[in-house]
């Protein structure tokens, strides 16, 4: 004697062995037993054989039309024998019968199951909404299908190009253009980014960074909204000052300015002048809210998204011919010592009579010119000439400042590799579409006028992050326990050392035109410098403010995004240049192990990074010449193979780089590496 089961949804037959009231055991075909409970024997039977019943009753249910078994079906709860009488014959047959259960079962928008082997008629509404949503899951498998099939053939379907950069970077699991992205890559054996590729999908390298870019950080556009730019207040006091700016050609956001009076006295005030949007902008403002949504300017090879609209930044940027809204901090010394006398901090409006420009300068400004006062140099603008003394004072004053945080910082910083600039021909002020020309020039890091503009800015910002200690106001402050390896520069709302700069506070408030967390920290301080002791009583944030940590943890995920981009645009077009100018190998220095048994390797005279082979053997620092391999400007990937040796091996000392260094040597496919040193901390200026 066999018997029919269900096993938790399945169908199983086999011998009985033995049977109680309440169970049976039972051996399967494979010789495995299971004891099963009466409730859930379904049927008895002498022949066909388990198997053969299973497989016959399986080919008869395929045959079964579910539509006239539910026209036949009663109306009332009935059992599956029940309907196999009514759809074969009065006399069905055990394999019918078993055939009728099983299609019972499998149409379940037919037919409700009502207990073990029991099912009842759904209502023809319902049978009717069921087949439709049949009927549409088949369309649109079907249209899964097609659009896989044009996918393997090379061809991008238009809902699927619509969808490019969902489906590779945020997918809908669910949505039948990832379904089709899957199904074609698995036919195609293929990566779904290289799939789409080759159907076409990317038509522009650089947009394809570009609106990745845009997708993640900017789904609604780079615009404006319409915003009242607010004026600063009419009874701000004139400084008498003659104060100037020093910035690259490209900077439309100008926030500090210098000024120096009192040469040849025995004491002279230095001025460092910041722009003030924080005299009008209020906390909760649609203005403040704008800035937040942002956090930063992002900055790019030949353009850049600004944290505030243009209307506003063009009130409070420190254009020459005007006097500006600024916060200045006044910083008396001892014209012979170089010691700290004073500091003051006012808000003020400042005349600003020139904006020097390092480009057009730094040939000019070096450090012979500025320390002596008889070298002539042919072309000199009068503007300079005329701040000549000034600016040989403030590089007297860069040194021996820097000199001092070094001896804090116990060891000399690090300005051993040049800054890159990048000029992009032939785009003006749109947005670049990789068609460009692209000119990538060398600066020295710490040149002269470099190094004067960012020691003035580490002395505003250390200046003021510990004015707001002194007076209980809360800040945002940047902070480095030691320089470790592994020790990263943190933010938090605690006065703490900043031992990579080698101060005992630091805070970003040199660029409220350019940060948010500058903005809010000009608000901290413009509430010290009117009320003095009694500033935590009304500055707009309190001590243990929730909304300081919120702002941190905001600035930090998005200023890592933007000197992400930043990063591997910078990257994009020095893979670009490589192209334009047919440059096949390079010279370059070992660093250290790469990926997949390769070495990483630094170009001598090109900000890049990449993996070589060949150079296994060789120490760090070893010079080589290396061989280019094929540029993916999609994934911003190149390899190389050393050629040669240029290095004497006995003479070799190993290049020593900080981990700051390591840490932006590696961009894989797509997703670039962030480089999260303190650039402008580190006494090095501001990309504009």
């Amino acid at each position: 004697m066999y018997a029919l089961f269900d096993d938790a949804g399945k169908f199983l037959a086999g011998r009985i062995l033995s049977e109680a009231e309440s169970s049976a055991q039972i051996e399967l075909d494979s010789g495995k037993r299971v004891k099963v409970k009466a409730a859930n024997l379904l049927l008895k039977f002498d022949k066909p054989t388990p198997a053969e019943l299973i497989a016959q009753a399986q080919t008869l249910s395929d045959d079964i039309d579910p539509q006239l078994a539910w026209e036949f079906a009663p109306e009332q709860e009935f059992g599956f024998a029940d309907l196999a009488r009514d759809y074969f014959s009065e006399n069905a047959s055990i394999t019918e019968q078993v055939a009728a259960l099983f299609k019972l079962f499998e149409a379940p928008h037919y037919f409700r199951r009502a207990g073990k082997g029991r099912f009842k008629k759904a209502p023809a509404e319902i049978v009717q909404q069921a087949l439709a949503a049949i009927e549409k899951k088949a369309q649109l498998q079907a249209q899964i299908d097609a659009w896989a099939v044009e996918l393997v053939n090379g061809q991008c379907p238009a809902p699927v190009q619509q969808q490019f950069y969902k489906i590779l970077f945020r997918p809908d699991k669910n949505a039948p253009e990832y379904k089709a992205v899957v199904e074609a890559s698995r036919k195609a054996q293929l990566a779904p980014l290289a799939l789409l590729q080759k159907a076409g999908a990317i038509d522009s390298s650089y947009q394809f960074h570009w609106q990745r870019f845009l997708f993640d950080n900017f789904p609604k556009g780079t615009g404006f909204p319409a915003v009242t730019a607010p004026l600063p207040p009419a009874d701000l006091p004139l400084a008498t000052v003659e104060a100037y700016s020093i910035d690259d050609s490209a900077t439309t956001e100008i926030d500090d300015a210098l000024s120096v009076q009192g040469l040849g006295s025995g004491q002279v005030i230095v001025g460092v002048h910041i722009a003030a949007p924080g005299l009008a902008i209020e906390p909760g403002s649609a203005l403040d809210h704008l800035g937040r949504s942002r956090y930063s300017t992002v900055y790019m090879p030949g353009y850049k998204v600004t944290m505030l609209p243009d209307e506003v930044v063009q009130i409070y940027t420190l254009d020459e011919g005007r006097a500006n809204p600024a916060v200045s901090l006044y910083v008396t010394y001892d014209e012979a010592t170089l010691e700290v006398l004073n500091k003051e901090t006012r808000l003020e409006r400042v005349p600003v009579v020139t904006n020097f420009r390092y480009d057009k300068l730094d040939h000019i400004a070096t450090e012979a010119w500025l320390t002596d006062p008889a070298l002539q140099v042919e072309d000199t603008p009068q503007s300079l000439l005329d701040k000549r003394a000034e600016l040989s004072f403030l590089y007297r004053l860069s040194r021996h400042l820097k000199a001092g945080r070094e001896e804090v910082r116990g060891k000399p910083e690090n300005f051993n590799r040049p800054d890159y600039n990048f000029r992009l021909q032939g785009h003006g002020d749109q947005v670049p579409d990789g068609t460009e020309t692209v000119q990538i020039s060398v600066r020295k890091r710490g040149a002269p006028l470099d190094l004067i503009v960012a020691e003035a800015a580490i002395v505003a910002n250390s200046s003021w992050g510990q004015l707001l200690a002194d007076y209980g106001v809360p800040g945002i402050y940047r902070s480095q326990a030691s320089l470790a390896p592994g020790i990263k520069v943190r933010m938090s709302t605690k006065a703490l050392p900043h031992a990579g700069i080698g101060v005992k506070s630091y805070v970003w408030a040199t660029s409220p035109l350019r940060r948010y967390t500058d903005l809010v920290n000009q608000w901290q301080i413009i509430a010290c410098a009117r009320h003095g002791a009694t500033a935590a009583l009304v500055a707009p944030f309190k001590p243990k403010d929730a909304e300081l940590f919120s702002i941190i943890s905001g600035f930090d995920a998005a200023y890592s995004a933007y000197n992400g981009y930043q990063a591997g645009m910078e990257r994009y077009w020095t893979l670009k240049y490589l192209t334009q100018n047919h440059i096949s190998d390079l010279t370059a220095t070992v660093m250290k192990e790469g990926p997949a048994g390769s070495m990483l390797v630094r170009a001598d005279e090109l900000p890049l990074v990449f993996p070589v082979l060949g150079a296994q053997s060789l120490p760090r620092g070893a010079q080589v010449r290396v061989k280019l391999g094929e540029i993916d400007e999609i994934t911003l990937d190149v390899t190389g193979t050393v050629l040669e040796r240029l290095d004497d091996e006995q003479a070799n000392q190993a290049e020593t780089e900080s981990p700051e260094d390591e840490e932006e040597a590696v961009a894989g496919p797509i997703a670039i590496a962030v480089d999260m040193s303190d650039g402008e901390d580190a006494a090095t200026t501001k990309t504009d």
